[in-house]
C-alpha cells in the first residue's frame, strides 16, 4: 500500500522527489503518512479534498484484500 500511496502522489505533483511516504503499523490497523513539498498541497489535496478522498478510497479498497485498516494521512 505504501507503493500505491508514492505512485498516486508522485503522479500528481511537481516536484515528485520529495514526496516522503512513512508507514505506522499498529496491531490492526496501518496509518499512512505523505509528506509532499508546500507548494503541492493542493495539487494532492483538490478542491474540497476530492483527490485526497480518492486516494484513501484506493488503499482502502486494497486494504480489505489484507483484512487491515488503513488510514492516509497528508502533513
Amino acid at each position: 500500500m505504501k507503493e500505491l500511496v508514492e505512485i498516486l502522489a508522485r503522479s500528481l505533483v511537481d516536484q515528485p522527489d520529495e514526496v516522503k511516504v512513512s508507514v505506522v503499523e499498529q496491531e490492526k490497523s496501518v496509518v499512512i503518512e505523505l509528506r509532499v513539498a508546500p507548494e503541492d498541497m493542493g495539487k494532492v489535496i483538490g478542491k474540497q479534498g476530492r483527490i485526497a478522498k480518492a486516494i484513501r478510497t484506493l488503499v482502502k479498497a486494497a486494504a480489505i484484500k489484507q483484512r487491515k485498516r488503513v488510514t492516509v494521512e497528508i502533513v
